[in-house]
């Protein structure tokens, strides 16, 4: 008997069995944990070193779901052989071991190893050889049934949603009008750069709506949250997914809600809330009590600002480009080549407000931003409270938000703010500092500056006489 009729004995025998893909790196159990660590917060990269894969198996995990964890229960079915008893089944069928002495060992019935024996046996000879990870590979292959998208069988539901999400805007008259030309690249849009024009529908408007225009048409309902999976998760096979570029967001990649909850709270304690903060710096009656930011311009260019709330006086932060801007590769958890990372602007308020007599640095409030990730030893090199303000809430620095408001004058967003020296950012703040202000009775901030010092001087002076 030639090697090609046993071949075809074999196939009569167990059935013809389709070209199974690429081996998998790692089994059921192993994604399960993958999956509990991203819910932790992990990143992909972490969470692949967790259960023993490479990180670049763990982005491709991440990115082919789109970053939507499968509904996977935490343990397979007793109803199901494990991988554990497909190794014992393997060494005793390797010993000629009987199928009902191997079932008789497992507790299992022998209709269920013989069956095991058959179909999930080497296919890549004619011989019927079993080997448990190759097994485990064909139960795991053949077990998947995923439910077929409504989106998917539903071609009026689909050709809604899409016209809604990214269908043409057009102008009064009904012409469209297409807008700028746009190439998706798998990833987010990046900061000054032109997005995709479309109608740009939220997935929940497109749910609400159906009811509304279509009341009698029951097939014609559509969960936000499907639409959602249809565009993220790669495989769903109803929608595109460049059209998450259409999205509000515009992100590529869904984030797990534990990873977006640790965003911006690792440097941000109670004890540095600006609740937390003394009384006397709300009532603005004390000087000393400063708010600060960053205004951002073209290429991740930024200049630092600092205004103190009584006198409303302003000081300018020179924040210049590092070496390598630009020409280096970008480095993950390296230096911000771009001149605004947090030992920048730590060094730059450090250095600016150190020429301030002691009584007039009392506190500084500070929004969420992860330039002053080092506040601990800010505090250290000048003696200055940090605190934070709430989340998206930028009236609790409003004397700062009204400042940068007004130095977009001088420094108009989507312009290069790295090309002005610390001597013209100093004169663009002088300028500010001898504008009178109404709030201070048309005083300047230099003369309302120069008043509290004096006053400053002159009780000392009383004390200590």
């Amino acid at each position: 008997m030639t090697m090609r009729e046993r071949q075809r004995q074999v196939q009569l025998y167990r059935g013809q069995i389709p070209s199974p893909g690429r081996p998998t790196v790692a089994w059921r159990e192993d994604r399960v944990r993958f999956w509990a660590a991203i819910g932790r917060g992990a990143s992909s990269e972490d969470a692949a070193c967790e259960i023993g894969v490479s990180p670049a198996v763990g982005s491709r995990w991440f990115r082919q779901a789109g970053g939507v964890a499968p509904n996977l229960p935490p343990a397979v079915s007793g109803r199901y052989l494990s991988f554990a008893e497909r190794e014992d089944i393997a060494i005793w069928h390797a010993q000629k071991a009987g199928v009902r002495e191997i079932a008789r060992r497992l507790g299992r019935s022998p209709s269920t190893i013989s069956r095991e024996l058959r179909r999930n046996a080497s296919t890549r000879t004619w011989r019927l050889d079993y080997r448990a990870s190759t097994a485990q590979w064909h139960a795991e292959r053949r077990a998947r049934r995923p439910k077929v998208s409504k989106l998917a069988v539903n071609e009026r539901l689909r050709e809604y949603v899409q016209d809604r999400l990214a269908g043409v805007i057009r102008a009064p008259d009904g012409r469209p009008v297409p807008g700028p030309v746009t190439r998706f690249s798998g990833r987010r849009h990046g900061p000054r750069q032109d997005r995709r024009w479309a109608t740009c529908w939220s997935p929940e408007q497109i749910a609400r709506r159906l009811p509304v225009d279509f009341p009698d048409d029951e097939s014609m309902r559509v969960s936000h949250e499907a639409i959602y999976q249809a565009l993220y998760v790669q495989g769903r096979g109803a929608l595109r997914r460049e059209l998450v570029a259409c999205l509000r967001t515009g992100r590529a990649l869904r984030v797990p809600r534990a990873r977006a909850r640790q965003r911006g709270d690792g440097m941000v304690t109670p004890e540095v809330m600006i609740s937390a903060r003394p009384a006397e710096a709300s009532d603005r009656a004390v000087p000393g009590h400063w708010e600060g930011d960053l205004i951002i311009g073209l290429d991740k260019s930024a200049i630092g600002t600092l205004v103190e709330r009584s006198t409303r006086f302003t000081m300018l932060l020179h924040l210049p480009r590092m070496d390598g801007y630009g020409t280096q590769p970008r480095v993950k958890n390296g230096p911000a080549l771009a001149g605004h990372g947090a030992e920048a602007v730590r060094d730059a308020i450090a250095a600016t407000i150190t020429t301030l007599p002691g009584q007039l640095r009392r506190t500084l409030t500070w929004d969420r931003g992860k330039e002053l990730a080092q506040h601990a030893q800010l505090r250290i090199d000048t003696g200055i409270q940090v605190y934070f303000a709430d989340p998206h809430s930028p009236w609790q620095r409003g004397t700062n938000e009204n400042t940068n408001g007004l130095l977009r004058q001088y420094f108009p967003k989507g312009t290069d703010l790295a090309r002005w020296t610390s001597d013209e950012l100093d004169a663009v703040a002088a300028t500010l500092n001898g504008r009178p202000r109404k709030t201070l009775g048309w005083k300047t901030p230099a003369e309302a500056l120069n008043e509290q010092l004096l006053s400053a001087q002159q009780a000392s002076v009383a004390t200590t006489s």
